[in-house]
């Protein structure tokens, strides 16, 4: 079972869709239960960084995470979720993240001609191999954000060009982010669900 994390976040109807299209068992759910014994999770999240900070802590999430992912269970953050995986961010006032990859989250810098929030369709860049990232170079997918994960170049797996290199897909040991929206990059961000569903099976 696949649990989609159910902290309030939107985004998740989309999520579960795509999950329902590869006929994947998945459910949105904030039980800390649920959490520790699923085999995988997905961190959803669209919106500001304090706020889903303060939601995840509000409802007792954060431990529950951070024990499932101790134990090796596969997590996946998507576009806020990513970014929610570093140790803070800078997001309206400082907040601390999960910590689970070293990095702070920051605001994209401004450039003529490349308005913030970051909205569109981007080629990726690959950076490293990892489970997730087999067909991806010279793909398309889709971002919405205004933030990027500043983090050391070990965690980045692929980037895309937007005024700076932004980390599209990070991961350390068993956690992963993608900065884009694989629900909504249609065939290509499909296959990236499916990869990380068949790491969850292993």
């Amino acid at each position: 079972m696949i649990i989609v994390i159910d902290y309030g976040a939107g985004n998740t109807a989309n999520v579960l869709r795509a999950l329902e299209k590869l006929q994947v068992k998945a459910e949105l759910s904030s039980d800390k239960d649920k959490i520790l014994s699923a085999d995988g999770l997905i961190l959803p999240g669209v919106g500001a960084f304090p706020a889903a900070m303060a939601e995840l802590e509000r409802r007792g999430l954060i431990l529950a995470i951070k024990k499932a992912a101790s134990k090796g269970i596969p997590l996946l953050g998507i576009c806020l979720g990513m970014q929610l995986l570093t140790e803070k961010s800078l997001e309206h006032s400082e907040t601390k993240g999960l910590g689970f990859i070293p990095g702070v989250c920051r605001k994209i810098p401004p450039e003529k001609g490349l308005p913030v929030p970051h909205m569109g369709w981007n080629d990726l860049i690959l950076k490293q191999a990892t489970p997730l990232t087999a067909d991806l170079p010279n793909q398309s997918v889709y971002f919405v954000h205004s933030y990027f994960t500043d983090v050391p170049a070990a965690y980045i797996d692929v980037t895309a060009d937007y005024s700076i290199e932004v980390p599209a897909m990070i991961h350390k040991d068993n956690v992963y982010g993608v900065q884009f929206h694989p629900e909504k990059s249609g065939t290509v961000g499909l296959r990236l669900l499916e990869k990380f569903v068949s790491l969850c099976k292993k």
